[in-house]
């Protein structure tokens, strides 16, 4: 496994970590371990938690939903945005399929994005510049204004 994290955030860089895992199931628990690990020296206000919950189902998506010919890695990077928290999931699956599902009770898939969608501020899927996808949410007031 692959991870780096940026120590020195400054405006002209505003990503305070990233890590790239392979699309296996094992790495949706390691991405939870490391985003707490990597997010705890920034001391956010927002909840680490729901955070981690939806890094969780962002991955689990990515995984099972990236398509590629060649070898792939789900690619996760964390930004502070002002006093925003945006975290991007990368993937090589198509842009297009990522919807929003309203599943029936009794279906056991087609929540993570639900999920995304009441705890996020806001959140987006659009063609990532590693090419495929890139779905990525937002935390408000994830710190204190300056």
């Amino acid at each position: 496994m692959a991870y780096m994290i940026d120590r020195y955030p400054s405006e002209e860089s505003p990503r305070l970590g990233a890590m790239a895992l392979h699309p296996v199931a094992e790495s949706v628990p390691r991405a939870r371990r490391w985003f707490r690990k990597f997010i705890a020296p920034y001391n956010p206000a927002c909840s680490v938690d729901e955070c981690v919950l939806m890094i969780s189902e962002l991955v689990t998506n990515a995984i099972a939903y990236g398509r590629s010919d060649d070898p792939w890695l789900v690619r996760v990077e964390w930004f502070r945005e002002g006093t925003s928290l945006r975290v991007d999931v990368h993937n090589p699956g198509f842009p297009a399929n990522v919807r929003l599902r309203h599943p029936d009770a009794n279906d056991s898939h087609g929540r993570g994005l639900l999920l995304v969608d009441s705890l996020a501020e806001s959140w987006l899927a659009a063609p990532s510049r590693f090419g495929g996808t890139v779905v990525s949410f937002v935390v408000a007031d994830a710190w204190p204004g300056r």
